[in-house]
């Protein structure tokens, strides 16, 4: 669990229970709904939403100033005359009048709209001007939307039919949103037939207020939702997508479907990277980055939306098949491998005791062959032990119907086994209407059957690939020598920007890695061919010569670049040419370079461009002039831990020339992570950059070295405030200080990391009992604190929904936590609360009042009007130090509970939060 504040028990003070209330329980969980628009006219939408509000157990309220009553119901001619304040108000009226119904409903307090009228900015610049006039009324009124221009939402399980759609859904555990209103029909008519059913279901329209974050976390608090499926034609705001996808996907599987993926990729043609990177591929890296899985056909999208709510997401790759016959498992075993799936190697205990029950020609391997003949009871113990086996991580079993086969029973028999809690189990019952009962008594017992084994293995090898990016999420990384220098790289950009230069030039380039500890090749300039001949000299032959340009970025596509330079005469000769080769306003001089040899080195290429939705992103591939002809490299979001560049180099074929090949020894491997994570640094803590590049990085056995570099800037006619923000919020520096304790001691007060997490381990063997209750309210067992599934959620926080500062004293290269305090934003709301934990040894030192006072700090600078915090009645000390830093301490002593609230500014509608 996350390091959150303490959550009361059910039956607390009412007061308490309405501030977690969420701007979205009002649309999702409505008590009182008004139909603005309502009719009675056959066809027309207004009467199609009343009628599908029939079975809405709440108060529904038409409005339509035409009318005295619709339905049978009594009718309002407006919000302002309806009884009771409506939660929700569903719009179904001409877009021209929609701004001013917005208004009302706010000035009326109605919680949130669904808004089903079209004629928005779909529609053209006027349609345009009127969304954010409604947009504009919504927000100073803090009233939420859907929509406008969609079919509304459903909550089956409530009797919530909101749309102008046919039918209520059937109820399920699978929430669907989806921007095609069209599709959203379609999909209900298809739900029905296959008996699929939904926890929400939501066609979200042109999103001009409520966006997938918002959505998603919703979502992932509904206890009544298991998985999120997503059809998506654009992403809208990528951070809040991306933070709260990362949030919820651990628990609940967030699985989309993006239209798009053939569109032509934006070009760049000032650098590989940017004709390397196109919409469509950052948005897969964006994906793996948050566990979003992504599918490529609606029908994929229910398969695993059906799976991963039904079975655990596999520990690893290997799969075991077990199967009544040999081609089905042949063909479910070559989707496997094409998937990234394995097929598992039988442990030798296994083995044996199939040999003891198994006929003599069974396969005596995976896939487990069990033959035509199998009776329930040998296909069931041969499946018992496969899924027992310590090699495999998950089993397919596939029928296929033959003469003596009990398709049913074979079910029930499997259906009945006990299952390890980690492994998925999952079935392919081959055939027709013979097979039917077989598929409805695994399906009954939560085990998902495909009509086909090679449909089945790809589901697991893509359950494997969701499960590999979720763990590369929370994998604890290594800590990273500090060895950056940010002034100095801000000096050399700034220096360039003045000069209103774009184009970097090579030894500036040099360095601004050098800066960030990536190693460079030593360069000279030479302004005159013989400078170029002196300092060959003194490098010493062969040496390399390059155009020196503010206006050339690909040299040797001019004739820029010489190669191999073995004396002074060779150097001249090259100077001139060179020189000749361009244009005198194109030519500054030449850099001299020592030649290395490139023979046993591995030719790499890191670069980064801007995307237009997720703003800077990374590629890391095989390298060389040949780069786009070789076509292996793979994109990245910065910023980056040690781990998730590992899962960068991991996934390219370059990959394996690095560990050695052909009596080659490997490259260090380690010290490559450690620059993809400081050149991802670079890219995110200076924003000028617009397209970086090194290429070749050339690699050996030897080291690594930055052989040429390309770094062009944004230009000043982009401000500072415009230039392109990350997509996921970078590691917050300006939060890092020194301070001293009252005992003369110094410490460094800063934002957790995800390398912390071995420090946190040892922070949490510094606390007492007693420390433990008073922050947790329960005895919490060590274990439990310090599992890495605990703590690696706290280290790796996502900075836009919360912030943790700890107290850390270094000496020499040991680091030790002494204290933690933590604001956690609550979705939707403009609310945080706050949380602290000082180590024993450490209290009565003014670290806990120093880390609350530098949180309420952070909550002004994030603009969040109000922090709170459950404290225990008898915690005098914490509710001292809240005092102190002016909180009022309200008590309510018939529930035993203690509240600390702080105002930091009167709530403003106008700046209402998103939920992400």
């Amino acid at each position: 669990m996350p390091l959150s504040p303490h959550q009361p028990a059910e039956g607390v003070h009412d007061i308490l229970r309405q501030s977690r209330k969420r701007p979205l329980d009002r649309v999702f969980a409505p008590s009182r709904i008004a139909v603005i628009g309502a009719s009675e006219g056959i066809g027309t939408v207004g009467r199609a939403v009343m009628e599908n509000l029939q079975e809405f157990a709440g108060d529904v309220f038409p409005v339509n100033p035409r009318h005295t009553s619709i339905l049978g119901r009594p009718c309002f001619a407006s919000i302002a005359e309806v009884p009771a304040v409506p939660d929700l108000a569903i719009i179904a009226t001409r877009a021209e009048t929609v701004p001013g119904i917005i208004r009302d409903c706010a000035a009326a307090g109605v919680g949130g709209a669904v808004i089903l009228s079209a004629g928005f900015k779909e529609c053209g610049p006027h349609g345009a001007d009127l969304e954010r006039a409604v947009l504009a009324e919504a927000r100073r009124g803090g009233l939420r939307i859907i929509g406008p221009n969609c079919l509304g939402l459903m909550r089956p399980r409530a009797g919530l039919n909101a749309t102008f759609a046919g039918g209520l859904a059937q109820e399920g555990h699978v929430a669907f949103l989806s921007q095609s209103g069209a599709l959203c029909a379609a999909i209900l008519d298809w739900s029905r037939r296959e008996l699929v059913g939904f926890s929400t279901f939501v066609s979200v329209g042109s999103m001009a207020d409520v966006g997938w974050g918002d959505l998603i976390d919703w979502l992932g608090d509904d206890p009544f939702t298991k998985s999120i499926i997503i059809y998506m034609e654009s992403v809208g705001d990528a951070r809040a997508f991306l933070s709260a996808a990362r949030e919820v996907a651990l628990t609940k599987p967030v699985i989309v479907i993006k239209v798009g993926r053939t569109a032509a990729a934006a070009r760049a043609a000032a650098s590989h990277t940017g004709a390397l990177t196109g919409s469509d591929a950052v948005l897969d890296a964006a994906f793996r980055r948050a566990g979003v899985l992504r599918v490529d056909s609606i029908e994929e999208l229910f398969d695993m939306a059906e799976v991963l709510a039904k079975q655990p997401r596999p520990p690893g790759p290997r799969l075991a098949i077990v199967t009544n016959a040999g081609g089905p498992g042949a063909l479910a075993t070559d989707a496997l491998v094409a998937g990234g799936g394995e097929l598992a190697p039988l442990h030798e205990r296994s083995l044996t005791r199939l040999n003891e029950f198994l006929p003599a020609h069974w396969s005596h391997a995976n896939p487990v062959d069990v033959l035509g003949d199998a009776t329930p009871e040998r296909f069931s113990q041969a499946v018992q032990i496969t899924l027992a086996d310590p090699n495999i991580d998950g089993a397919l079993v596939v029928l296929t119907p033959q003469a003596m086969t009990d398709a049913a029973g074979i079910a029930t028999a499997i259906s009945s086994l006990p299952r390890p809690s980690e492994k998925p189990l999952l079935a392919s019952w081959m055939g027709g209407p013979g097979v039917e009962d077989g598929r409805n008594i695994l399906n009954h017992a939560g085990i998902p059957t495909y009509d086909y084994p090679d449909t089945a293995a790809r589901v697991f090898a893509r359950m494997w690939q969701n499960s590999a990016d979720l763990r590369a999420l929370y994998e604890t990384p290594a800590i990273l020598p500090e060895t950056t220098q940010h002034a100095r790289a801000a000096a050399i950009i700034r220096s360039a920007c003045r000069a209103g230069r774009v184009l970097l030039a090579k030894v500036e380039c040099n360095e601004l890695l050098s800066a960030y500890g990536i190693p460079t090749v030593t360069t000279h300039l030479a302004e005159t061919e013989e400078q170029a001949v002196g300092v060959a000299e003194r490098l010493g032959f062969p040496v390399v010569l390059k155009l020196h340009s503010g206006t050339i970025t690909h040299k040797s596509d001019v004739g820029g670049v010489k190669l191999g330079l073995r004396d002074s005469v060779a150097v001249a000769r090259a100077w001139r040419e060179i020189k000749a080769a361009v244009s005198e306003k194109d030519f500054a001089g030449v850099t001299v370079e020592p030649m290395i040899a490139a023979s046993a080195a591995v030719e790499l290429i890191i670069g980064s461009s801007v995307d237009a939705q997720f703003g800077p992103v990374l590629l890391f591939g095989a390298g060389g002039v040949m780069v786009e002809i070789s076509d292996d490299h793979i994109l990245g979001l910065p910023p980056l831990t040690v781990t998730l560049a590992r899962r960068m180099i991991e996934g390219t074929r370059i990959s394996a020339a690095l560990a050695g090949v052909r009596g080659r020894a490997p490259v260090d491997v380690s010290a490559l992570e450690q620059i993809l994570v400081r050149f991802s640094r670079l890219i995110i803590e200076h924003p000028r950059i617009k397209e970086m590049e090194i290429n070749p990085l050339l690699a050996t056995p030897h080291g690594l070295v930055a052989l040429d570099v390309r770094v062009i800037l944004h230009g000043g006619e982009v401000a500072d405030h415009a230039l392109p923000r990350p997509a996921i919020r970078p590691y917050p520096i300006r939060h890092v200080s020194a301070w001293t304790m009252r005992d003369g001691s110094e410490v460094t007060l800063r934002p957790i990391c995800p390398e912390d997490e071995p420090c946190m381990v040892a922070f949490h063997h510094t606390l007492s009992e007693g420390s433990v209750h008073s922050r947790y309210f329960s005895v919490m067992k060590l274990d439990e604190r310090t599992s890495h599934d605990r703590l690696s959620r706290l280290c790796f926080i996502d900075y836009d929904r919360e912030m943790a500062l700890v107290a850390e004293r270094r000496e020499g290269s040991h680091r030790e936590i002494l204290a933690v305090g933590r604001l956690s934003r609550r979705h939707g709301l403009d609310e945080a609360e706050f949380a602290l934990l000082v180590g024993d040894p450490w209290q009565g030192k003014g670290l806990g009042t120093e880390l609350l006072r530098r949180l309420v700090a952070v909550g002004r600078e994030e603009k969040i009007g109000r922090i709170t915090a459950e404290i225990l009645p008898e915690n005098h000390r914490m509710q001292a130090v809240a005092r102190k830093l002016g909180f009022q301490i309200k008590s309510d002593l018939t529930h035993g509970e203690c509240r600390a609230v702080l105002d930091l500014h009167p709530p403003d509608p106008s700046c209402h939060t998103s939920e992400s």
